[in-house]
């Protein structure tokens, strides 16, 4: 529940305070910031935990809280919104009225299935490789943090892409669809330990190219002053499929279909482009 506010927030923030042209930018910023911070959090957690204990983790966290808390704070004019009224005649049930939208449900499946996507690398890639190529488990452990830091690349790259492309659904799909054929060629199994780590971060930095476009697709089937309601119902979905992923994969996982689990991935990826196109043919200016 502390953690709901967060997209409903900080994209409400964003769409408000930055201009239309530089929202490319900004989407890329908040989304290379993510990814390091995926990728550092275990580095940190546990370093600090190894050097004392989990207590001492939890401690160092509080305290990168507070930080950014202090931040925030200090500059919480820049981040002041407006309030949007309702116009005269509307009740609080309009209020859920964009539920009513398929563009709404569209955005809320591509995130669904992405994120089932990055759940199979972060949760299964070590144990595969292990399993599959022999991989030491240090040395696997570093495929997970490679994907994140390809990711924040990739989304560093993919806000230059955003504010130039127009077609960003289809900047969006053709980034999903790389990143599905490196996944099903690592799960081939034909690229040894080496090379499927080496793809599996690849695959990362596909992915993250396709963020910012991703974002500002969102952005378009967003109706005026419903910015928070829209982004924080499709952001649910990411959640969503961070719970779903291991109930659907982690089966495959128990038979020993590594290479299927793999190639599972690539085929939410699949489904995502198709989401993401659908949402594209839906609010692509005419």
């Amino acid at each position: 529940m502390g953690n709901a506010p967060f997209h409903p927030v900080d994209f409400s923030i964003l769409n408000q305070r930055v201009s239309p042209p530089r929202l490319g930018y900004a989407f890329s910023v908040h989304g290379l910031t993510g990814n390091l911070g995926w990728a550092l959090a275990p580095v940190f957690l546990v370093g600090i935990a190894t050097l004392g204990d989990w207590r001492h983790a939890y401690w160092a966290a509080i305290v990168v809280y507070a930080a950014v808390l202090a931040l925030l704070w200090s500059q919480r004019e820049h981040l002041a919104t407006r309030v949007v009224r309702r116009v005269a005649g509307q009740t609080a049930a309009d209020d859920l009225a964009f539920l009513r939208l398929p563009v709404v449900w569209g955005c809320f499946g591509f995130f669904l299935l992405s994120t089932m996507t990055l759940a199979v690398v972060q949760t299964y890639a070590t144990s595969i490789l292990q399993a599959v190529h022999a991989v030491p488990l240090a040395t696997a452990t570093l495929t997970v943090t490679a994907y994140m830091l390809a990711g924040a690349a990739g989304m560093l790259l993919g806000g230059w892409v955003a504010a130039r492309v127009a077609a960003v659904d289809r900047v969006v799909a053709l980034t999903m669809m790389a990143g599905a054929a490196l996944m099903l060629l690592a799960a081939s199994g034909w690229l040894g330990g080496a090379g499927t780590m080496a793809a599996l971060a690849v695959t990362g930095l596909a992915i993250g190219i396709g963020g910012p476009s991703r974002d500002l697709l969102i952005r378009r089937a967003t109706p005026p002053g419903a910015t928070g309601r829209i982004y924080g119902t499709v952001y649910s979905g990411l959640d969503t499929g961070f719970a779903l992923a291991p109930l659907v994969f982690g089966v495959l996982m128990d038979h020993g279909w590594y290479a299927t689990t793999l190639a599972g991935g690539a085929a939410t990826l699949l489904l995502a482009t198709g989401a993401a196109l659908a949402v594209g043919r839906r609010t692509r200016p005419h």
